[in-house]
């Protein structure tokens, strides 16, 4: 009785986290969407900071997750893409203004933005009710395939436009770190490959 207990209580924590950060996302997509058609590029960061800020923050419960069991995903894959992502937006996006106003800044919201609104409710509603259409996990799956290069892309981007404005140490640090990018694409690219494979043969053979 007791395990049943916790596997309720672990499958309403998660349903909660899962929809309260789709909500968080996908506030960002419509207020990127509306100020890239309203003022173009340069006024996408301002429209969407403060949430943008705060779904990616609180992703690192994520990191969390991972460590203690309390999901599969395996930590080699999520603190690499959850810890990267945050720092490139807290260290790099919201320390060096320059950035905000780059190209790169829309395609990196919209890219992790989009990435979110599809990967959020498909695990809310597989926690909720056990559940993922077709259309939901073909997208979950698929997207990136695109989508993650045009992120990473833009992450790399924003870090070199950041760069020469960064003093001492912190642009030689900041260089270096930049070169885990090339045996981590590589990494992460394979393994949602993988992924996407795994997950979707198990529809054809069912």
């Amino acid at each position: 009785m007791a395990g049943d207990d916790g596997s309720v209580v672990r499958r309403l924590y998660l349903s909660v986290y899962n929809w309260v950060s789709f909500f968080g996302w996908l506030q960002v997509l419509y207020h990127a969407i509306l100020a890239l058609l309203g003022g173009g590029h340069e006024a996408v960061y301002d429209a969407v900071k403060l949430p943008l800020l705060f779904s990616q923050t609180a992703a690192f419960t994520e990191i969390l997750h991972s460590i203690t069991g309390f999901v599969r995903s395996p930590i080699s894959a999520t603190l690499p893409q959850v810890g990267i992502r945050t720092s490139v937006l807290w260290f790099i996006v919201w320390s060096f203004p320059e950035t905000q106003s780059h190209v790169f800044i829309t395609s990196l919201v919209l890219s992790w933005s989009i990435t979110e609104v599809i990967r959020y409710p498909f695990f809310g509603l597989r926690e909720a009710f056990g559940i993922t259409p077709f259309w939901l996990l073909w997208l979950r799956y698929s997207t990136f395939i695109v989508l993650y290069p045009i992120g990473l892309i833009s992450e790399v981007g924003l870090i070199f436009t950041a760069m020469p404005h960064m003093k001492g140490r912190t642009f030689y640090i900041c260089a270096a770190l930049t070169t885990i990018y090339i045996p981590g694409f590589p990494h992460m690219y394979r393994y949602m490959l993988a992924q996407r494979k795994k997950n979707l043969s198990k529809v054809k053979d069912a």
